[in-house]
């Protein structure tokens, strides 16, 4: 996949640039969780959303509006992932106070596995088609009896 000494320097980059993102949705999560108790599942998501949609319409308006004009040429359904993400900030703060940051990361992070072992298995949506063997099958039973060694309290 990634061969020479700055392919790899590549992978550690966009690594790094995926562990702050993990940690991000960690803290988001537990702060949505925090507005959850307070003031509900749905006034979490709008001050999630509106909050980041003020910054990200900030940071377009300063570059001119970004490439939003080259949006005609993707397909139909990626634009389904607003709602997607709605629904993706809706369930952890729904679940994480009621489950705890964990016990509700390890499903998300099983439930993406599974989803992505699909898409990539089958090719779906246009993603190049990686099929699922015996090793990755292999990595998810990890993932699935960690679930149940997390939240059998």
């Amino acid at each position: 996949m990634f061969a020479g000494r700055n392919q790899v320097m590549d992978v550690y980059w966009v690594a790094a640039v995926a562990a702050v993102g993990g940690t991000a949705t960690a803290i988001q999560a537990h702060f949505m969780g925090l507005l959850d108790k307070r003031i509900g599942t749905l006034e979490s998501v709008f001050i999630t959303y509106f909050g980041g949609g003020v910054l990200i319409g900030l940071i377009m308006l300063c570059q001119r509006g970004g490439n939003l004009g080259g949006g005609a040429a993707a397909p139909w359904y990626a634009y389904t992932s607003g709602v997607l993400g709605l629904l993706i900030v809706g369930a952890l703060a729904f679940s994480t106070p009621r489950l705890g940051l964990v016990a509700a990361f390890t499903i998300f992070v099983a439930a993406q596995f599974a989803m992505g072992a699909l898409v990539d298995h089958f090719g779906w949506m246009g993603a190049t088609a990686r099929p699922v063997n015996a090793s990755r099958l292999a990595g998810m039973a990890v993932v699935l009896v960690g679930i149940w060694l997390i939240i059998r309290e």
